[in-house]
Formats: structure tokens, sequence, C-alpha cells
């Protein structure tokens, strides 16, 4: 039964949830955190990647989640963000499913702040769709853009764009990829503490808002927690964090699907250019 509640989920995402159900669950919070010039990472720069201008190191990361404790429903992302002084670049691979029916993901990013408010960032994503025996397998190219824009020292707004260009699949050209358009904004309120929110539509969906919160109540300790209102999703973390490396412990909740926990790794690296930017309001 388990599994053919698996082939159900990602059959429905063939159509539907093309890019947003390989996206964390338990981990949505690290979206939000895009909006932010301290709590951003580069699996921020998945969401929105003019995240990756607010990128101050070089760094790497893995993250894994076992959507609803299902085996055959399991999530696994890679990252590297390497930073540089013409901007910075990011790849970012996605696997989600399992051998039998599974979609990935390989994606190139871009972003660099152009002036003292304002970020820019741009993506390409190649998609591959796998359902052996029932639809064989598909692929497609499509892209990115997103802006991130600082009101003030401590006030982040943004917006992003992904699939603009409504791309198909490559086996049936009338099945479209939805677009899915974004905006949000931030508050680092101190270096502890940050709280921001994102809304998210996606086509043929309804709308989606995540509202996100971060504390580091020690410093090498934080929790972070939030809600989704499309699923009525709650996720939560807590995490451990050193100069040079950083793990979350995460989990959500769906009130009929159940528990979904997930573990982040992330690994930084080389010449610390610019641990917070200075910007003035």
């Amino acid at each position: 039964m388990r599994f053919f509640f698996a082939i159900f989920l990602l059959t429905l995402g063939k159509t539907i949830h093309a890019q947003s159900i390989a996206l964390p669950a338990s981990a949505r919070y690290l979206g939000v955190f895009a909006y932010s010039d301290k709590q951003a990472d580069i699996f921020s720069s998945r969401v929105n990647p003019a995240a990756l201008a607010a990128l101050p190191q070089s760094s790497a990361g893995a993250y894994a989640e076992r959507r609803f404790m299902l085996q055959e429903l399991s999530l696994f992302n890679g990252a590297v963000g390497l930073n540089t002084g013409s901007g910075n670049f990011g790849v970012h691979a996605s696997y989600f499913g399992f051998a039998q029916q599974n979609q990935s993901q390989l994606s190139l990013s871009y972003g660099r702040r152009v002036a003292k408010v304002v970020d820019v960032g741009a993506s390409f994503h190649y998609l591959q769709l796998s359902q052996s025996g029932i639809y064989g397998n598909a692929n497609t190219i499509t892209g990115s853009v997103g802006l991130l824009f600082h009101l003030a020292n401590r006030v982040h707004i943004g917006v992003n764009a992904y699939n603009p260009i409504r791309a198909a699949w490559s086996k049936d050209q009338q099945e479209r990829i939805p677009s899915r358009y974004s905006m949000g904004a931030g508050i680092d309120v101190s270096d502890k503490l940050f709280t921001g929110v994102e809304i998210i539509k996606e086509e043929n969906q309804p709308v989606d808002v995540q509202a996100a919160i971060h504390y580091s109540f020690l410093p090498q300790f934080f929790v972070r927690g939030g809600v989704a209102t499309q699923t009525s999703n709650y996720f939560a973390a807590v995490g451990f964090q050193l100069p040079a490396f950083r793990i979350d412990i995460s989990g959500s909740y769906h009130q009929q699907l159940g528990w979904s926990p997930g573990i982040l790794l992330l690994a930084k690296f080389g010449k610390n250019k610019s641990a917070v930017r200075a910007i003035n309001p």
C-alpha cells in the first residue's frame, strides 16, 4: 500500500508539482532565509538565485529527507557555492523518489550584488523525470531569475520567477511544467534573530504563505521553525554551528500524512571575504 501511495504522489508530481515536490518539506525555512543578509546560505539560493550574492564564503552541503517516513519518497539535495570576485556561482543537484519513479534536477546559478541595495541572480535548470513502465523518461531545460532589495540595514525584500517560459517535457509538448512565482520579506532583527515570510503562487495551485523564524540561543546553537499554509505543514529544526561547519536536524508534520524528518550538513571553505556586508539605509 505504501508503495502504491508513493507512486501516486510521484505521478501527481509529474503534472502538478514538478518543481515544488522536490523542495524540502522539513526544511522549508531555507527558502524564507533567502531574504536575509545573515542567514542565507547555498541552499537558500535554490529558491531565489539572488541569495547567492550574500554568500560570504565558498561552501558545500548535503540535505536528506524521508517524506512522510516513506523510503519511496526520499529526497536528496547537494549544493556547492563558490565565492569569487566576479560574483558567486552555485551548483545544485536533487533526486526525489526511488528506482522506478523519480525526479532529478541539476541547476547552475549565478548571483551578485550590483548596487549597495540590489542583488540579482539567475539559474538554468535541467529536469529529468523517470517513470519506468508508466510514462518512460522525459526531460527539459528551463530557468529562473531573482531580485533582492535591501531597504535598510536589516530589512530585505525580493521576488523570484521559476520557469516563466512554461517549458514542456520532451516526450509530450502539451504537458508543460507549471510556472512558480514568489515574493518575500525578512528582517534581521539582530545577529541572533531573524523572521521572514514568503508568498508563493504556483500555476494551478492556491497561494502558499510560508513564515519562518530563526533564533540563536547560544553562539553554537540555534532553533528554527515555521508554517506553510497551503498544506497546513509545520516545520522546525535545531542546529549546531561552528565557523566552518553546520548541521541542522529538521522535521515537519502534516496533519493527514505525518512526519518528514531531515538532516542538513554544510561545510565552509576558502577565505571569508565579507562575513556581513554593511549596507547603507
